[in-house]
């Protein structure tokens, strides 16, 4: 459930007018809703309540500091993958032991920064990087506490490209191949074996893949027990999905249901890693209608917004609904929303049939709280959008657009190119 409706055809984040906020801020724009996010997180906490356990909100999901400082102000933690989402977490107020770092390439710069600031833990994706963790924690003087990411070899029925579970994926050991992993971790001065971790996709819409995951996790939990490997914290990862069309996922009671019967007695940590499945519906990316132009079998509606902006389209195909900020009484169109890049694939929309807008209308793409601020680049040299956050009456802006200027402040021109 989300908190973008209509109010006398006009469409409201919480208790503002949308179209306010694009005349305020500009567009493009990224709108979150407070109210949102916070249901959503706290569907989380609650469904689990009782049983010992951290949010750690998958921060490549959405970034902004202040949707992190939300979370964080609410008992969350983070799941980051890199350096920059590390130091990011940190300034927004997440507890370094509510912190767990994953990725297949952590360099030795940030698994010295990760092991400073005392996180709760690595999730570790290869033997090379292990010892590497065991090298850098041993000139540190110090011990990593890590857990390693298996890959069970599950097929989560999702899309390809966010599909990570299965064997010919780059993540995660082979799940038979674990116990001799563990051995080695074992076996490492510098390096205290704490957890296991499995994440198997994300945008997934049943539980199942789940349940199979975490059965087969926990029969190599209970075969570590066995040989002394005392496994204090399991992190399940993330991956719900949500709707953006018609798709009629589960939702977090629904997971509970299904996997805390399975945990029934183990005295574990569970780790949950939660991104879309909070964000995605809580926030919204505005765009302003540039042109109208008729094509050979279809229209196009140019608007502001582009693949720089909303990556996930033209990588995925992904579906977002656009719904118009003011409905009017028109009738549909056939349509391709697109964007100013220089790309056949700049489109948020292909082929949709739509009610009829006009130049200078506002449209909503939905859905865009997850990956999509996250993934934006300043492709053809265009700014990044502004963002901002809404709690029933008050908004603020979270994030500063971008100007011409912010585009150049890394870039020197060398002393033998001369003045410009």
């Amino acid at each position: 459930m989300h908190f973008f409706k209509y109010k006398n055809s006009e469409l409201f984040a919480e208790d503002v007018p949308v179209s306010k906020l694009a005349e305020k801020y500009g567009t493009p724009l990224y709108v979150y809703s407070h109210k949102t996010l916070l249901r959503h997180f706290k569907a989380y906490d609650d469904a689990f309540n009782g049983y010992p356990h951290i949010i750690c909100f998958a921060a490549k999901a959405n970034s902004n500091i202040a949707i992190l400082r939300l979370f964080a102000k609410n008992g969350g933690g983070a799941d980051i993958v890199s350096g920059g989402e590390l130091f990011t977490a940190l300034k927004a107020g997440v507890s370094p032991k509510k912190i767990v770092y994953a990725g297949v390439g952590k360099t030795d710069d940030e698994i010295r920064f990760a092991l400073r600031t005392k996180i709760l833990m690595f999730n570790v994706e290869s033997e090379d990087e292990l010892k590497e963790i065991n090298k850098v924690a041993g000139k540190m003087k110090t011990k990593a506490p890590v857990a390693l990411r298996i890959n069970p070899d599950i097929d989560p029925e999702t899309h390809p490209y966010i599909s990570t579970g299965l064997k010919k994926h780059k993540f995660g050991i082979p799940i038979e191949d674990a116990i001799e992993y563990y051995r080695t971790a074992s076996r490492l001065k510098n390096i205290s074996v704490i957890g296991i971790h499995k994440h198997i996709g994300s945008q997934i819409t049943k539980v199942t893949p789940f349940v199979d995951a975490l059965k087969r996790v926990l029969v190599l939990i209970d075969r570590l027990s066995a040989q002394g490997v005392n496994i204090k914290y399991l992190d399940i990862g993330g991956g719900l999905g949500i709707s953006y069309k018609d798709e009629e996922p589960p939702v977090p009671r629904d997971m509970a249901k299904n996997l805390l019967p399975l945990l029934r007695g183990r005295k574990m940590t569970l780790i949950m890693e939660p991104g879309r499945s909070i964000v995605g519906n809580a926030g919204i990316l505005v765009t302003k209608t540039l042109y109208l132009k008729q094509g050979f079998e279809k229209e196009f509606i140019i608007v502001d917004a582009g693949m720089n902006d909303l990556m996930r389209p033209s990588l995925y195909g992904a579906y977002h609904q656009i719904l118009p900020v003011k409905k009017q009484k028109r009738a549909d169109t056939f349509a391709d929303v697109v964007g100013p890049i220089c790309e056949s694939g700049d489109f948020l929309a292909k082929e949709r049939e739509m009610p009829m807008v006009k130049q200078g209308e506002y449209l909503a793409v939905m859905s865009a709280g997850a990956y999509g601020f996250s993934m934006s680049s300043n492709y053809n040299s265009r700014p990044k959008p502004a963002e901002v956050m809404v709690k029933g009456k008050e908004h603020c802006l979270i994030r500063e657009r971008e100007t011409y200027k912010d585009l150049l402040k890394a870039e020197r021109i060398p002393d033998f190119l001369g003045n410009a």
